[in-house]
């Protein structure tokens, strides 16, 4: 099997769980950049940080899925394929305590991204969330053309790659990407590991709390 590139690292990001108290923001990852504006006649510089771009899939149901879907959202997304003989059942076994904890939260989702569209078809996304116990639409798995689904899994800073050595053809990482309401990278856990899903859970609840994340009442 091929050694996967950790795309974090070599942005000089660590890929971790944040361990934050109740009152305490989650960071943001991901490239950012310095930008002045002038507010009330003074120049102030702002920071504007990468965000996940556009994109357009098709969910288990056969519904077409947008950014547009995830607008006052936060959402965890990873990427895996349903004939995946390794590390796949038990991300979303582990998963499922994501959703089982936030099923009911209108401001909340969980996208899975096939990286093997053509044998993943919108039958075969349905009958896996099925079989997961997935219902409803707080988590969509998703198919698309591969090349669009392989350059969005850069953007979150997760490493994906076709393998004809590797078990089932494919290799990528099992990182669970934490995204907030702005579109921006809030954290990642590695979603084979227990311990690493509750940190997970914990750090979603710490995002719901922060001002510009909250439901508006």
């Amino acid at each position: 099997m091929k050694k996967l590139i950790i795309l974090a690292a070599a942005l000089g990001l660590v890929y971790v769980g944040c361990k934050s108290g109740a009152n305490k923001a989650l960071p943001i990852y991901g490239d950012r950049q310095a930008v002045t504006k002038t507010v009330d006649g003074k120049e102030v510089v702002d920071t504007v940080y990468q965000t996940i771009p556009q994109y357009k899939f098709i969910n288990q149901y056969g519904d077409s899925i947008t950014n547009k879907n995830l607008n006052g959202k936060i959402y965890v997304a990873d990427f895996f394929f349903t004939s995946c003989p390794s590390i796949c059942p038990v991300m979303h076994r582990n998963m499922l305590a994501v959703y089982n904890e936030f099923k009911n939260q209108n401001d909340f989702k969980i996208l899975s991204h096939s990286i093997d569209p053509k044998y993943d078809s919108v039958a075969v996304l349905k009958k896996y969330a099925d079989k997961l116990g997935a219902k409803g639409n707080t988590w969509w798995f998703l198919q698309g053309k591969k090349d669009e689904t392989y350059a969005l899994a850069a953007k979150y800073l997760v490493s994906v790659a076709e393998d004809n050595k590797a078990p089932g053809g494919y290799v990528h990482q099992g990182y669970f990407v934490l995204i907030d309401k702005q579109g921006r990278i809030r954290g990642a856990y590695d979603g084979t590991l227990p311990d690493k899903v509750q940190q997970l859970i914990a750090d979603i609840k710490t995002l719901r709390a922060e001002p510009d994340q909250s439901i508006a009442q």
